[in-house]
């Protein structure tokens, strides 16, 4: 079987499909058993619907700005169509992955198949990454002076816990700087040298064992780093400003959830905004698929200031329409992307692996 296709198969295997789920699912249901509280549920009936639906629309809209985005990245390369497949099972990979690794990988095989020469795949992967990591650096330092201190959460936690809290996210905050920082010097500055770089740390004793993957690392960098060269102002324009609308859109869908719930102000809905950003900055070193589990534990502490006894509802509402949608859909798209780029055989071997 070619080495893409097993790739494919296995990140979107069954079992990855279902771990998420099932972490998911013991998560939720942790917390309305934990405090009794299964009668919350009844508080869906009290939403306000309109929010609800706008909750939708902002979803639709992230989505399109997904699709526009990686068609502008690709000079238009790829058409409309193929822009909901590549984004739809990029969403799916990103779903059935840890937050810290990420769909990066098959995201690269996925253009590669659409036509993409692979130089090019990798560089628009890596060029994706590096604008939302630089949209988080941005945005992190504004929403911690805007809410002067707010922004971290003290809602049923101890001081220790909101210590504990605010390491994780300088952590995270600081691996995501200097991993991004490393690829904007690889991609746009120096990429052999960044080569020479691996392929030196890789030369101590104990790190041989990671020099051939270095190597094809740094070879990965370089072709990518020569396809984005020469770029006119406009590609980059357009790469920026969707990448600031698409991550705008997909933290105003919360506060489009919690306004369904109670009443918000202006400024709680800034605040609101603010905490989602740190919650994912926090949420992207998460070691499960999606964030599975630890996005429903840690939410009430986030937002529960917000909403009450409607928190748990919130958390379920959100990660239903954020998250469980793009599994369903992944599996509804994949066959149907396999068969297009690696043939009928290829179905065969999905619905054998499907079976396992």
């Amino acid at each position: 079987m070619d080495q893409n296709k097993q790739t494919i198969l296995k990140s979107f295997s069954p079992v990855k499909v279902l771990i998420p789920v099932l972490l998911g699912l013991a998560a939720t249901a942790w917390l309305f058993i934990k405090d009794d509280k299964l009668g919350d549920l009844k508080g869906i009936a009290e939403a306000n619907m309109w929010w609800l639906l706008a909750s939708v629309a902002v979803l639709l809209i992230r989505d399109f700005g997904y699709i526009y985005r990686i068609r502008a990245l690709t000079d238009k390369f790829l058409t409309w169509r193929n822009s909901l497949d590549v984004i739809m099972l990029w969403e799916f990979a990103s779903a059935v992955t840890p937050s810290v690794v990420g769909g990066t990988t098959v995201a690269t095989i996925i253009l590669n198949k659409e036509g993409i020469p692979l130089g090019k795949s990798l560089a628009y992967v890596m060029l994706t990454a590096v604008l939302d990591n630089m949209f988080f650096i941005l945005a992190a330092p504004v929403a911690l002076l805007a809410t002067q201190g707010e922004v971290f959460p003290t809602f049923g936690l101890e001081a220790a816990d909101v210590m504990k809290l605010k390491t994780a996210f300088y952590i995270s905050y600081g691996l995501i700087a200097v991993y991004t920082l490393l690829m904007i010097y690889a991609l746009f500055v120096n990429p052999r040298a960044f080569k020479w770089l691996l392929l030196k740390i890789t030369s101590i004793a104990f790190m041989r064992k990671w020099r051939v993957n270095a190597f094809q690392h740094g070879n990965e960098i370089v072709w990518a780093s020569q396809q984005l060269k020469g770029k006119e102002a406009a590609y980059w324009i357009k790469a920026i400003l969707s990448t600031v609308f698409v991550w705008s859109a997909r933290y105003f869908l919360l506060n489009c959830l919690i306004a369904a719930f109670t009443d918000v102000t202006l400024g709680e809905h800034l605040l609101i905004i603010s905490r989602n950003l740190i919650f994912w900055i926090v949420m992207l070193i998460a070691i499960t698929p999606g964030g599975a589990g630890i996005v429903e534990m840690a939410f009430p502490s986030f937002f529960g200031l917000f909403l009450g006894n409607f928190s748990n509802i919130v958390v379920v509402l959100y990660r239903l329409i954020t998250y469980y949608p793009y599994l369903i859909l992944g599996s509804i798209f994949l066959p149907k992307w396999i068969a297009k780029v690696f043939g009928r055989q290829a179905v065969e071997d999905e619905v054998t692996v499907q079976g396992r």
